[in-house]
Parts: C-alpha cells; structure tokens; sequence
C-alpha cells in the first residue's frame, strides 16, 4: 500500500519537496519554495506527496487563492501533479487525484480545475489522464486548456481577461516567475550572470503576490517568456536554452 505524507508547517523543514531532491544547486529555490508554502497553507494549500525519495506529488488549493490568472468561486486549483521515474505505473497519480477530488467534496467545494494543454508543453499537467476522470474544457487561449470536474452546476473557473492579452509593451527579452517552482532561482541567477556577462538586457518580473499572479498578461504557472511584446511560452530557461531560443 502506497504511504503519503501532507505537509504541515510541523513537519515542511523536515520533508523534501520532491523535486531537485539532493541537487545542491537548486537548494536556494527549494527553501524559497518552502517558504512559499508555508505562507499559503493558511489559504488552504495542499502539498501531498509518496513517502518516498522521489518526484510524486500533488499540489492544489482554492482558486481564490491560487497564484494563477484564473477566477472562480468554491474551485481547487490543482497546481501540479507529477509521477516520475521508477514510480509511474503504480497507481500513484490515480490516488493522489482521487484524494484531492474527494478533499474538495468534503470541503463542499464545486469541483477541481487545472491548466492542461492541447500540446504537450513543460509543467503542465497531461489532458487525457484528466478527461479519462471527467475534467472538461471549460476554458482556451491558443494551445492552453483550462479543464474542470464539477460536482454541481455552478459557474466554471476561466482565465482571467489580462491573459488574452498575450503581449506587454517592453520589447526586450521579459520573464516572469514566481518561487513556485524551486527550479526557477537558479535560473534567473544564471541569466542574470549571463546577460550582465553580455551586455544583454533580460527584464525579470517577479510574481510575488496574488495581486500580481492574478493580472499576469499570460497563461502563467511560474514561469512566462516574452520577446518583442508577445508572449512565446512558459518554458524555464537557463542560458543555453535562452541562446538557442533567442537565435531562432
């Protein structure tokens, strides 16, 4: 039987948090990711995860609350859900889901939402393991999904109106992200470095608020590129990434 572990502000400095387990240069992102945890377990974030060593996990909160240019009333966001490695295959994902969606019905929520994807895209959940438990398109932006399981006949979650807007004003490279994700900080300290390294100009927006994280001028989950006023996509880069982006 498969042991999972939810994290309270008890036990978080005592419990990784699944990804970049044991790699030192991400620790900086992890303890930010931490921190940020520890700050939304008041609004209702739920961080569960396989008692394991390894990348199994589901994230999720009310989506008042969520750090993502969608609204609605009385919805769980589900941030991410990942089963990587040795662990797919074991019904892991299958009861990580089933527990949110059974945590939202007793908390008399009126379903569950999540940013899915026509196209496979980085950190964005897969569709069909979602529609195969009934979510639904209830929401699009080009190639983004937004997909909902109600429980009643409520209104759905969409996307925010400053999402459709796809482009920002600054025409230099522009990311926006958020310590959602502990992979980021390292990231930015590398393009940071390396534009300063290249007399390159990189604008770095930080989403670090739910003001903010709500009024993005994109599809965002933590992390958004824009070159020449347009949003291009929502891959996190490092430098050689960026270079071979940039010279496209």
């Amino acid at each position: 039987m498969n042991e999972y572990i939810n994290l309270t502000l008890e036990n978080i400095e005592n419990e990784h948090i699944c990804c970049a387990i044991g790699d030192k240069k991400h620790q900086v992102g992890v303890d930010r990711k931490k921190e940020w945890i520890k700050s939304k377990i008041k609004d209702g974030h739920v961080f569960r995860k396989l008692n394991a060593r390894g990348k199994t996990f589901i994230e999720y909160e009310p989506i008042e609350t969520a750090w993502v240019p969608i609204s609605g009333k009385n919805y769980e966001y589900i941030y991410c859900l990942w089963v990587a490695g040795s662990f797919k295959g074991k019904e892991i994902g299958k009861e990580l889901l089933e527990y949110a969606i059974n945590d939202a019905k007793e908390k008399g929520m009126s379903g569950v939402c999540t940013l899915t994807s026509k196209k496979k895209k980085p950190f964005i959940g897969e569709k069909k393991f979602f529609e195969h438990y009934g979510f639904e398109v209830v929401d699009t932006i080009n190639d983004y999904e937004l997909l909902a399981l109600q429980f009643d006949d409520s209104e759905t979650p969409k996307f925010c109106d400053t999402v459709r807007l796809n482009k920002i004003e600054e025409q230099d490279f522009t990311i926006y992200y958020s310590n959602e994700c502990p992979y980021v900080e390292h990231e930015i300290q590398e393009l940071t470095e390396y534009s300063k390294k290249n007399n390159i100009k990189i604008n770095f927006i930080k989403i670090d608020s739910l003001e903010k994280a709500k009024n993005v001028p994109c599809i965002f989950n933590n992390w958004a590129n824009f070159y020449k006023g347009k949003f291009i996509s929502n891959t996190i880069l490092n430098a050689n990434s960026y270079e071979k982006l940039i010279n496209k």
